[in-house]
């Protein structure tokens, strides 16, 4: 076994970090999680959350036999998966977590993109493991994404592809976050759903009935909870919402078709707890706009099936198999 290797029957901790939650779990080589804990995350105290990490890991490792740490991080992950170069969300900027973390816990560390390691996840599995070539979408505040192609996570020349959430949908529309304009995740997440239902109520108050009875007559407590427990049981403005980022999660994918081919796309996040009411309207969609449509093969859609474990699985499954997982303009 090659140096820094880390056997295929270890057990792995998996850590999945975002702006308000550490959560961290011991995985086998079957993806199955075993144990999980969890912390919060102090998103501008960059020391507090490396510590958040790593007592978190500790704590696992006092009953477990842990081989490697893999960290599931929002943000940009550099190609030698060990800096966090920027974080929306969180106060990283140019952070070498695998140093860090390598020091305090005596432990080999891989770094990686939390929606890379639920894209991994679902395609080692969950929805996807079937398939070499697929493309997971997170559908939740934002819009996130992984690749995979040849059944090797895409990462680029610097180790930032996928942030498809940013891919212009509308030259020039909603202001995002990013910085700039008309960004597909200010039409087709979970923030647009709420968007659309509070407009809805504030000037159809009728066509939003049921949403505003839900919120207690305003339109501003109307949450994605909501709208989708309004939508599976059959309401018609939220439906409508529905309807809307449908379309845009749909064209999305047909522009990411015509890019890369998946074979298969999966829909996860929060927003894709409405399930059929979602999926439907979003392959309905992509179906209707795919180019060369009735000439060629077309991708499946499904729902991802491994839910709130997908990222901390797939940041435990890299960190045991990452030597050769990864498809980089730059090796580490």
């Amino acid at each position: 076994m090659a140096e820094g290797e880390v056997p295929a029957d270890a057990l792995t901790v998996g850590v999945d970090v975002g702006g308000t939650k550490i959560a961290a779990g011991v995985v086998d080589g079957t993806g199955k999680l075993l144990q999980h804990t969890r912390r919060e995350t102090p998103a501008q105290d960059t020391r507090g959350v490396l510590s958040g990490i790593a007592d978190a890991v500790r704590e696992l490792a006092a009953t477990h036999d842990i081989a490697a740490v893999g960290i599931g991080a929002a943000g940009f992950v550099d190609a030698a998966r060990s800096t966090v170069m920027f974080a929306p969300n969180l106060a990283w900027r140019d952070e070498n977590l695998r140093a860090s973390l390598t020091a305090q816990l005596d432990l080999p560390v891989v770094v990686e993109n939390d929606a890379n390691a639920a894209a991994w996840a679902e395609s080692r599995f969950g929805a996807g493991r079937d398939h070499d070539d697929l493309a997971a979408i997170t559908i939740g505040t934002g819009v996130g994404g992984g690749l995979v192609v040849g059944g090797r996570l895409l990462r680029g020349g610097f180790g930032v592809a996928s942030e498809i959430g940013h891919i212009t949908m509308v030259p020039y529309g909603r202001r995002c976050g990013c910085g700039l304009q008309g960004c597909w995740e200010q039409y087709g997440s979970g923030r647009a759903l709420v968007t659309e239902a509070r407009e809805i109520a504030r000037h159809s108050p009728a066509f939003a009935a049921g949403l505003l009875a839900d919120a207690g007559g305003d339109p501003d407590g109307i949450s994605g909870e909501m709208v989708t427990a309004a939508a599976q049981r059959g309401d018609v403005g939220a439906l409508h919402c529905f309807d809307e980022i449908g379309r845009w999660i749909g064209l999305g994918l047909a522009q990411l078709a015509a890019v890369l081919d998946p074979s298969l796309f999966v829909i996860g996040g929060g927003v894709s707890t409405a399930g059929e009411v979602l999926r439907s309207r979003v392959e309905d969609t992509f179906r209707g706009h795919l180019t060369g449509r009735g000439h060629r093969p077309v991708a499946e859609v499904r729902l991802a099936e491994l839910g709130w474990e997908a990222g901390m699985v797939g940041a435990a499954d890299l960190a045991r198999t990452h030597r050769d997982t990864a498809v980089s303009g730059r090796a580490s």
